[in-house]
């Protein structure tokens, strides 16, 4: 998108303009150097506190064999976080110029989740989503304020766009109170009504013109909320170890399952990280749908060291649910990541239908790997540690048979 000359912003690698306060005006989507700011990073770990309660509920109701159920409560509860994250990523990509103004209205944003965090709990005990609602009545009202502020500094179909975005964004909030003032029965149909409609703002804003956002910078904001997550995962996971260990005299039954669960994340790690995405992200039909498709990305990678934390509590007695639903706990999750993590951009890099079919391949074997009873955590992590072996030894040669026909073919 190009910003009215009057608001242009700076030459790529130029300093910003002096001053507590600046116009919001749109950034350039080709400036160099662009990298997430320590704002965002903070705001990121903010929203770690309710991923871990997300995850916590969930351990709890899997657990108590209340998996139908609390599944549901956590998409629910995951989808409300990675929404107004992902509004405030793409809002920032585009916008953020770091004065006052907008440092102070992100660290509202930020207490929104904290409240929302705070609710997550009585939302998955007793459907009482008045927390969770109050916390997004925060953070949207918020990010209304951003988008007309910069609305104030643009004209014609930029301006359109940043009006249409705050009127969508606050008449879904109005439409969100249905989960506090509607009968419980009709709570989950409020979500997914609604949840539908939030998707459908950016789609219509954008109609008029497309937001400038900074492909590199999308890419890492998205990379560094994955690694956010996996390292949750790894916390949750410890904690769950460490509680067991001290309980048992012999936890030998654990090391199963903690090897397994330091190999599945390390390989969610390496596959996610393998290849440079921005480049993918040419067009906003692209950007969008991996986007988007970033929420089972997330939610799967989360729901991983749920899932550990479940392993961990049946194996030491505390959960009252069966070794198989136990270990569909982590493979499961498992299994979804790959695959989303395989559609949305390992598959744009891979050559030939061997490499294809790794990932795919690689989430049925994990799959399968539930039945093998209390080494089925430990054949899952050696799965998908095979599956990175395989994909750079194939990577590795593909790239030697090209070394060779250049070397064999120098004019081509």
């Amino acid at each position: 998108m190009t910003p009215h000359s009057a608001s242009a912003p700076a030459p790529s690698g130029a300093p910003r303009p002096p001053g507590p306060l600046r116009r919001l005006t749109a950034r350039g989507p080709h400036e160099a150097h662009r990298v997430a700011s320590p704002l965002e990073l903070f705001f990121d770990l903010c929203f770690v506190v309710a991923v871990a309660q997300a995850g916590t509920q969930l351990v709890h109701a899997v657990a108590e064999g209340h998996a139908g159920a609390g599944i549901l409560d956590y998409a629910m509860a995951f989808y409300a976080i990675w929404w107004a994250w992902m509004n405030f990523t793409w809002f920032a990509s585009a916008y953020d110029n770091d004065d006052v103004l907008y440092r102070i209205v992100t660290l509202v944003q930020i207490a929104g989740v904290l409240v929302l965090a705070a609710g997550i709990s009585r939302a998955f005990a007793h459907h009482d989503f008045l927390l969770v609602w109050l916390g997004y009545v925060i953070m949207r009202l918020a990010m209304v304020w951003q988008w007309l502020r910069a609305a104030r500094w643009a004209d014609g179909a930029e301006r359109t766009t940043a009006l249409r975005y705050a009127g969508g964004v606050l008449l879904c909030q109005v439409g969100w109170a249905g989960l506090v003032l509607l009968p419980e029965p009709a709570r989950p149909w409020v979500f997914l009504v609604m949840a539908l409609v939030e998707l459908c703002v950016p789609l219509y804003a954008e109609r008029v013109r497309q937001t400038s956002w900074h492909p590199h910078h999308i890419a890492e904001r998205y990379g560094l909320f994955t690694i956010i997550v996996l390292g949750e995962t790894i916390a949750a996971a410890t904690v769950a170890v460490k509680s067991a260990a001290a309980e048992h005299s012999a936890p030998t039954e654990l090391l199963p399952i903690a090897a397994g669960g330091l190999l599945i994340v390390f390989s969610a790690w390496w596959i996610y990280f393998v290849v440079p995405i921005h480049g993918h992200l040419r067009t906003s039909k692209r950007a969008f749908v991996w986007g988007y498709g970033h929420y089972p990305v997330f939610a799967s990678a989360a729901a991983i060291g749920a899932g550990l934390e479940v392993a961990v509590e049946q194996a030491a007695g505390k959960a009252h649910i069966s070794t198989l639903s136990a270990s569909a706990a982590v493979t499961l999750p498992t299994a979804l990541y790959l695959l989303t993590v395989w559609a949305l951009h390992s598959r744009h890099f891979k050559v030939g239908v061997a490499q294809q079919l790794v990932l795919p391949a690689t989430a049925l074997l994990v799959i399968c790997c539930t039945l093998l009873g209390d080494w089925a955590v430990l054949a899952a992590g050696l799965v998908s540690a095979a599956s990175v072996a395989t994909g750079v030894v194939m990577t590795a040669r593909g790239a030697a048979r090209e070394h060779r026909a250049d070397a064999a073919d120098p004019a081509g």
